[in-house]
């Protein structure tokens, strides 16, 4: 039950952390940066919101079957990543950021990069809260795809892990199922506390109006 719950933790930060990643440095770009077609490249983005999730699951299964990456850490924790709606979200605040501080910043010597880390992210600190803690929640509570890409026990997820011992010997001890899903409920409202906070004290010194 640790190693599950480990992998479940594992997989829900360093998915969350990519998506944070990608999806700002993508947003940025097309917002406030010149980029070549990104008229075009933005509505592709948003369209990509209209297609059901399970219209790609089986090409990104034979993908992943061809990269040797099934039954892996990477097959639980890419397919996550660089999500459309990320992109979106971030998009409108970066759009909406007061160009004065970008430029006040580079007459002081800032170099794009520099203000995109110093100037622009500190900032965007609530919205960047707001996607992690829903790529969290959305990579933990996934049971498809864990369960079709991992067939070893030792990189069960917790979905996946409980469904299994519903079928064991722990099927006729509802107290203790009721223990395992209690505790598999705990590092999800960890997050979100922690994350609640956060994104109050992000709102409190953004400064921005």
């Amino acid at each position: 039950m640790k190693k599950i719950n480990f992998n479940s933790l594992f997989v829900g930060i360093g998915g969350s952390l990519l998506v944070v990643i990608i999806d700002a440095l993508a947003a940025y770009g097309l917002a406030r940066l010149n980029v070549p077609f990104k008229k075009i490249l933005f509505p592709m983005f948003i369209g990509t919101l209209m297609i059901p999730w399970v219209i790609t699951f089986i090409p990104l299964y034979l993908q992943f079957g061809n990269m040797g990456w099934l039954n892996t850490y990477a097959a639980l924790i890419f397919p996550y990543t660089a999500n459309a709606f990320g992109v979106f979200l971030l998009f409108q605040f970066f759009r909406g950021f007061p160009k004065a501080l970008e430029e006040a910043a580079v007459i002081d010597g800032a170099n794009k990069w520099q203000v995109f880390v110093r100037i622009v992210l500190p900032s965007a600190k609530p919205m960047l809260w707001t996607l992690g803690i829903f790529t969290f929640m959305t990579i933990y509570n996934d049971f498809l795809w864990p369960l079709v890409s991992t067939n070893s026990i030792e990189l069960r997820t917790i979905t996946t892990g409980i469904a299994i011992m519903q079928q064991g010997s722990f099927v006729s001890s509802y107290g203790k199922l009721m223990a395992l899903t209690t505790l598999a409920t705990l590092p999800m409202l960890a997050i979100f506390l922690v994350g609640q906070r956060q994104f109050i004290k992000g709102i409190t010194q953004t400064g921005i109006k």
